[in-house]
């Protein structure tokens, strides 16, 4: 590899570690530098006192074919280690329960209505898959993009003046067009899907962002062999198959910018000081915020204006827990979401995520144990200005939402409080201190309108923001479908030799 273009890539999140192999199996030489011990970030699993915790992300969609984890295992030659979680998860709302499957019998029994909305949005998603699938430069990031998105985009695919409508609506008005906007039951289900995989409700999401947002219990869900941080595993170990370089506690301090262009990276290596590392160009699996503080006097002036002024993600409540399986119902499904009132807005405790590790996955718990990972959205800045002003009233806080969240869970499970054996709270404080991302966000930005979405220009010609800050964001399928994207803009940035190629997925239709 001597002579070849050397690429940076900070973060051994999902986004930086697709990005890594991609590029490394396209002959280019790429250095990934982790702060923490293992890979995965917030779609990572840790290890403590004989459990395997997910921390955070507990499912995965994207694997069927034409999906973004399809596309990219095949490329790589990787053999995911996952199974379907079937059913993918369990809604329970006051009164009814919804069973999510691929064949969407049990909730269309639960919402007949409903199922020529369904259908729509089926259609839409399975153009919608398509585009994810050519790697598509949204939002484009100069004329060549624009040029290249015009010659690729909605005007070759099926159904253009639909998806056309969907692009400028929000999902209430869609389902308004279905006359389903006045039935609060439902309109409440379709809000908690959308939390978990737009960020945001009916009333601000964008309707075609969201078709496929809705689609992952369709397409089916997996579950991880131990736990989610193995499909980050795996992507490391295929990058060392490549001949790159994954180090761990290596914790980038700074970005040196040369002439315009960011030409070294500093370290830190645990304690110590670590080392500098000259690169051609930097991959930042980090959010905006955290790749102005490592450029700082540096920072271009548009990443400067959009760390004023963006409003801050969500942040996660999360509570790990040790539970007797003697205490659980027998066939009790892995996963759950948990509306625990219909009135009011999601999060805080009003929406609930619960998964439990798999039965047939021994190596996640001790013998008669299993691990369970508790969500819920949280806004993050009460948490930093309680920890900062009144370190009591922190605590206190975090022991009424470990409340709410187990209330949640019994009422739901009766009898889980009693086989509890491990509980752990944390907070998006703990998020920022574990994962570094800024104010411990988690998810990426609402996804409320497609012309507002950020992609991965920074202001640098050779610097690149992955993962679920730029579009599609969410979900370790919506950071993989960035990362293609960025890897396809790195390569034609770079000068190639006849021994590498691009990385242009080609699609596959979506059964």
């Amino acid at each position: 590899m001597n002579g070849e273009p050397h690429i940076v890539i900070i973060g051994a999140g999902i986004g930086g570690l697709t990005s890594a192999a991609l590029l490394a199996q396209a002959g280019v030489r790429v250095t990934v530098l982790e702060s923490s011990t293992y890979p995965g970030g917030c779609a990572g699993t840790y290890y403590h006192q004989g459990y395997r915790f997910e921390a955070g992300a507990t499912l995965a969609g994207g694997f069927q074919p034409g999906g973004p984890h399809a596309i990219v295992g095949e490329r790589l030659g990787i053999d995911w280690p996952v199974r379907p979680a079937d059913p993918a998860w369990v809604v329970h709302l006051p009164g009814r329960e919804i069973v999510l499957s691929r064949d969407r019998s049990a909730m269309l029994a639960q919402f007949p209505d409903s199922a020529p909305f369904w259908e729509e949005q089926a259609r839409a998603a399975d153009v919608a898959w398509k585009m994810a699938a050519r790697a598509l430069p949204w939002p484009p990031g100069n004329v060549a993009e624009a040029l290249r998105l015009a010659r690729t985009g909605l005007g070759q695919l099926p159904g253009g003046v639909s998806l056309a409508r969907l692009a400028f609506s929000t999902v209430r008005q869609w389902l308004a067009r279905h006359d389903l906007a006045g039935d609060p039951a439902f309109v409440r289900f379709v809000d908690s899907l959308l939390l978990i995989s737009a960020q945001t409700t009916s009333e601000a999401a964008n309707a075609l962002y969201s078709a496929t947002a809705l689609d992952l219990p369709r397409q089916g869900v997996m579950d991880v062999a131990g736990g989610i941080g193995g499909l980050a595993q795996t992507l490391a170990e295929t990058i060392r198959g490549f001949g790159g370089e994954v180090r761990y506690k290596h914790t980038v301090t700074g970005i040196e910018v040369e002439g315009g262009k960011a030409t070294r990276v500093h370290t830190r290596h645990g304690r110590r000081v670590g080392e500098t590392l000259d690169g051609d160009f930097v991959i930042a699996n980090l959010t905006p915020w955290s790749l102005d503080g490592l450029l700082g006097d540096d920072s271009p002036a548009r990443l400067r204006r959009e760390v004023r002024r963006r409003a801050p993600g969500w942040g996660a409540f999360v509570l790990y827990l040790g539970v007797d399986v003697a205490q659980l119902p027998a066939s009790l499904p892995d996963h759950h979401q948990i509306i625990t009132g219909m009135d009011g807005p999601l999060g805080e405790g009003r929406s609930v995520f619960v998964s439990f590790s798999p039965a047939w996955d021994a190596s996640r718990a001790p013998e008669g144990r299993r691990a369970v990972t508790v969500t819920t959205h949280t806004a993050v800045r009460p948490w930093w200005d309680l920890i900062e002003a009144d370190p009591d009233g922190y605590a206190a806080r975090k022991e009424q939402y470990t409340e709410r969240l187990l209330d949640a869970i019994e009422g739901v499970i009766p009898g889980f409080r009693s086989g509890l054996t491990l509980v752990m709270p944390g907070t998006p404080v703990t998020y920022a201190n574990w994962t570094h991302r800024h104010l411990g966000m988690v998810g990426g930005f609402p996804q409320t309108s497609l012309f507002r979405v950020r992609g991965p220009r920074t202001g640098l010609p050779n610097v690149r923001l992955v993962g679920d800050s730029i579009f599609p964001g969410q979900s370790t399928a919506g950071v993989t479908v960035g990362a293609m994207r960025v890897v396809d803009d790195v390569l034609r940035a770079l000068p190639r030799p006849a021994e590498r190629r691009l990385i242009v997925p080609r699609p596959r239709e979506v059964r």
